[in-house]
Order: structure tokens, then sequence, then C-alpha cells
């Protein structure tokens, strides 16, 4: 917990696993007025990237759960809690005068709305951008029509109806789907943050050139379209939201943008803005804290691609490490920044760092040429190219990284500490 625990108001994401409280953490964890908690219900990945994360709260669903968070809550000094999950913010909205901390989230009659594609389709019914829908397979003249999930999110649950045995299908199934006109062409999200007296500050489009498992895996900012900023003119005009929103497009067959769905949340991939300026978590808390905030967007086109991760939890406690030099700490005449990032890490934490080298060079020079400062080491040895290591290695409770095999092999047997090479360094990496 920060020292000074009184400046930084508490702010609980929860569930904390998922890519939406993922980039929550991402987007606040550097903020000098919020201090980030997680908070979940399983064991998951947020345990790794959360500095302070607790779970085993029961289920939003459980009868015993605003209790429970409650009680949470008054422990741990929480201030807001943070949904990261359309269902939970749902809930949390509709029970918000029962939750001892403040919800950040959009107005309740919002987030009804927008949780329920018919009830957004039948609000803007009006308007151009929503696309035709089908209330029976009478209605529909021409195949295919495309089915989705009345509650839901992403792309999870998306059918493409070829015939009327699969429209019945798609009819009679439970729970409800919706089934509207086809949308072959390409599909844009539309990231916003709106202030709480309904000023829309910020705008911004991305495509989503690579899904997986509803998840926008690779996107790109895009130019604002005349016709895209409309809409989101329209929706701000005629819901309320205080933060961040988005909301997703798809062209139909004459190419005319139709409305897919609206949620007034933070998107997982708003991390594309973030890295543009415009962090969205951190400004809807400012604008739900009652504090005047505005937008400063660098204008520069930018990508984003995800992929797995790895990051691992050792069940190793060391206090010191012995580093080499040439081909560790230097390879190819550039600074290994995984393994200096790691090495800071360890300043953080009180270890000792000793560099252990048979550098044939003046030592220091060949640091201060690479901009490595001598001060990051509290002991710099220098040996002999003949000699051992494994004679300089006093300390029991240490790790040892060498990109030479026969060395690390040797300090294994001798002095019987972790050994590792440059490709490890990985695994000791804090990401919390």
């Amino acid at each position: 917990m920060i020292e000074d625990e009184k400046k930084y108001k508490r702010v609980a994401v929860f569930p904390a696993g998922s890519e939406i409280g993922l980039e929550i953490n991402q987007a606040l964890k550097y903020s000098t007025f919020f201090d980030v908690v997680g908070l979940s219900s399983v064991s998951c990945h947020a345990s790794y990237v959360f500095k302070e994360y607790y779970e085993g709260i029961p289920f939003y669903t459980a009868p015993d759960f605003i209790e429970c968070l409650n009680l949470f809550i008054r422990e741990k000094q929480i201030d807001f809690i943070y949904p990261a999950y359309d269902d939970v913010q749902l809930f949390l909205t509709e029970h918000e005068d029962r939750i001892k901390a403040k919800i950040v989230t959009s107005e309740l009659r919002t987030v009804r709305i927008c949780r329920n594609k018919s009830k957004t389709y039948d609000f803007f019914e009006h308007c151009s951008f929503i696309p035709k829908t089908y209330t029976c397979i009478d209605e529909i003249t021409t195949y295919p029509v495309f089915a989705k999930p009345d509650i839901g999110q992403g792309s999870h649950g998306i059918r493409l109806i070829h015939n009327e045995e699969e429209a019945m299908d798609a009819f009679c199934t439970q729970p409800k789907f919706i089934v509207c006109e086809y949308l072959p062409g390409d599909e844009f999200t539309i990231d916003c943050f709106t202030d709480c007296e309904g000023t829309l500050l910020a705008c911004n489009m991305r495509n989503r050139k690579r899904i997986r498992n509803g998840i926008s895996v690779a996107s790109q900012s895009l130019k604002m379209e005349p016709d895209v900023l409309e809409i989101a003119n329209m929706i701000n005009r005629n819901l309320k939201f205080c933060g961040a929103w988005f909301f997703q497009l798809k062209k139909n067959v004459e190419g005319n943008y139709r409305l897919l769905e609206i949620a007034p949340r933070i998107a997982g991939t708003m991390g594309l803005s973030r890295n543009t300026g415009i962090n969205f978590p951190l400004l809807t808390l400012f604008a739900q804290s009652g504090f005047p905030v505005s937008v400063i967007q660098n204008q520069y086109s930018i990508e984003v691609d995800r992929a797995l991760i790895s990051r691992y939890c050792l069940n190793l406690r060391y206090e010191t490490v012995y580093v080499d030099l040439d081909d560790t700490l230097i390879i190819k005449q550039q600074v290994n920044t995984l393994l200096i990032m790691f090495l800071y890490q360890c300043v953080n934490a009180n270890k000792t760092i000793i560099l252990l080298t048979k550098h044939l060079k003046d030592v220091k020079q060949t640091l201060e040429k690479h901009r490595i400062t001598p001060a990051l080491f509290n002991m710099i040895v220098k040996i002999a190219p003949d000699q051992n290591k494994t004679d300089y290695i006093k300390e029991t409770a240490s790790i040892f990284i060498d990109d030479s095999f026969s060395e690390r092999k040797k300090v294994w047997e001798k002095c019987r500490i972790p050994v590792f090479d440059c490709s490890e360094v990985e695994s000791l990496l804090d990401w919390r």
C-alpha cells in the first residue's frame, strides 16, 4: 500500500482479470492521484499485474455479494468501484444506493438501454444508422441475414443465417437473438469520452483488423469520418454518459454505416487512444470526481497488435543478483533492455546487484560508453579470464545471470543457486 495513503483515492477494479480490467489497471497504475486495487471472484491473470490484488469475493449474482463487497470496501478503504464487465456494470449501477463506494458508471437508464441490443435499436429506431431487424421469418425476403445475442459483447454467439431453417432456429433460441440485415462491410469501434455536463470531448475511430474470441487483437487508428461523427453526436445527445463509452459500426451492402452496439464503459483496446494521449479510465475518474477535464491528443497514426503474453510467478527468494557484462548486459554492442529493466526492478526492491565480469577492457569506461551508470551496481568485480566465477559468489540467497552455459553449469553445480541465461530473464520480471 502507498506510504501516504490519504493523498490517494482508492479504486477497486472488478472483475480485475477481464481485458477491460487489465486496461484500466494499465491506465491507472502510474497515476499520482489514484491507487488501483484488483478484485476478482476467481483466480486470474490480474494477480500478475495488479500491485495490490484480492480474490475470493462471491460472484456478483450471489445473495451475499453486496454484503461482502461492502465489507471489502470498508476494510480496504475503497473510494471507487470500477466495473470491468458489462453485466457487473449493470448490476452495480442498479444497486448503487446499497454500495458504500462510488460506482464508476453512467446513469442507470443509459446502462440499461445499452445492455440490450433490442432496447438500443428501439430507442434509436428513428435514426438511419439502425440496421433493419426482423421479428419473424415472413419479414425476411433476402438471405443471408445475421443473428446475434440480444445481451452479449464482442462477437460471441453470432451467426450468419443462410435459409429459413437456420432463421427458425435463431428465432426460437433462448436467450433471445436479434436477427438483422447482413452487414458484410468493415467493422469499426469509436471510442468516446463525454464529460458529466454532456459535452463530447473525444471521439476516436479505429478498425478491428483481427478479432479473436470476440476481442480486437489488431486495431489501427483512423481519421474520423463526418458520417461517423454525426452518429456519435446523435448517440451523445440522446443518452446521458459521464466518462468513457464506445460504439461499434459495420457497413451494409450499400456501404452505409449501421450500429452494432453501444457500451457505456471502458473498451479493452482503448489503450490505442491512451498511447496518443487520451487516458479514458483516468479521465473518467477525474470527471466523476467533479474535476474539470480537457483532452490533449498527439496527431499520429498508431496501431496495436496483441498476442498472448507470458508472465511468470517463481517460488524463488533471493537478495543478491550476480550478473555478467559481455554478451549478457551488453549484447552485440547494445544494451540488453529487458535485463536492465530487471536490474532496476532489483534496485526498487533493495536487492544487491554485483557485476561479475571477465571483461578485458576498462569496465567503467565500457559501462559509460553504453550510458549505464556504474552506480547501478553495489559492487563491480573484475576477474581474470582463467579465474572461476564460482570463487566470487559468497551469498547463498542469490541468483546468477550469464550467457555462458559453462559458467552457469559451474555455478549451479558448486554454488547450488538458480542460474539464468538472457532468454530466461523474462521469468524474473514483476509486472505489478
